[in-house]
């Protein structure tokens, strides 16, 4: 199924701007009339993942974060969430629960909390190349003029 609409926004792996990411994901979601617990929903998904690409992709130096949003007739939102960092040794043991490289102030909860906010996560990442975060939400589509 092709998107009917899509966003794509690279910007450096400064803190900052993750709340960038999770307002630019909002604004455009908001086109398909999401419920407030569905866009709360996306957005903290995609702060997760952003956040994720900051702290880990980039420790030392700033590089690029790029975040794609795709937006389908069946109400599919695809985010993904790409950086050009150092990567993921081992991708299953990154997702455990509790698993952090980010020292004692990161909780290693990061992909936990994007698998409960969206319908399905994935992961691909290479070493010294980069990591791929890909989810997908579904928003319930509603008849217009009824809520």
């Amino acid at each position: 199924m092709k998107a009917m609409n899509e966003l794509r926004l690279t910007f450096p792996s400064r803190s900052a701007n993750e709340g960038f990411a999770r307002a630019a994901v909002a604004a455009f979601v908001a086109q398909l009339d999401p419920a407030v617990d569905e866009l709360a929903d996306l957005r903290t998904a995609v702060s997760e993942a952003v956040t994720n690409a900051i702290v880990h992709a980039y420790p030392n130096e700033l590089g690029p974060v790029t975040l794609t949003v795709r937006l389908y007739e069946n109400g599919r939102v695809c985010l993904q969430v790409r950086d050009r960092g150092r990567g993921i040794e081992d991708v299953e043991k990154a997702m455990e629960p509790l698993f952090t490289t980010g020292g004692e102030e990161r909780s290693g909860l990061g992909f936990s909390v994007m698998q409960s906010f969206t319908d399905r996560v994935r992961v691909r990442s290479t070493p010294g190349k980069g990591t791929t975060v890909t989810m997908d939400k579904y928003i319930a589509l509603r008849v217009k003029g009824q809520r």
